[in-house]
């Protein structure tokens, strides 16, 4: 008798200690969601930021629209990046639970990204409609 009750409380210790760890690997998943999301934002920006440095630098090239084409091509692939990383970021999010871990809200990684991509809008607006020629 004295056996099993024993051995019973030894895989109940063991059993909390097993959930202990999952818990504690979910949450360290969400982290680590987080820290790729903030990565697939820098490679957005860093696309975001290699279509102006080409208009700048390539700006005057002849016809002008082939330079503000590419930068812009880059820029929308910047915009892809800022949805495909809320997009992903939040499915993640959805499908997990957080134990210890206090993680973004989702809302927060659209906004974020939303913000991004409004900001990227906004630069291909003011390429195309702003004359450099003066």
């Amino acid at each position: 008798m004295a056996e099993d009750s024993s051995s019973n409380a030894l895989a109940n210790e063991r059993t909390e200690l097993a959930e202990d760890r999952t818990d504690w690997a979910e949450d360290r998943t969400i982290m680590a969601n987080e820290r790729t999301f903030a990565g697939w934002m820098r490679t957005g920006l860093a696309a975001v930021g290699i279509g102006l440095g080409f208009n700048a630098l390539f700006g005057k090239l002849e016809p002008l629209w082939v330079p503000k084409g590419i930068a812009t091509l880059f820029m929308l692939i910047g915009i892809f990046i800022f949805w495909v990383a809320q997009r992903n970021g939040c499915a993640v999010q959805e499908r997990l639970s957080s134990h210890h871990a206090n993680p973004v809200k989702r809302n927060n990684l659209r906004i974020i990204s939303g913000l991004m991509a409004m900001g990227a809008t906004t630069l291909i607006v003011a390429l195309w409609t702003m004359d450099f020629t003066g």
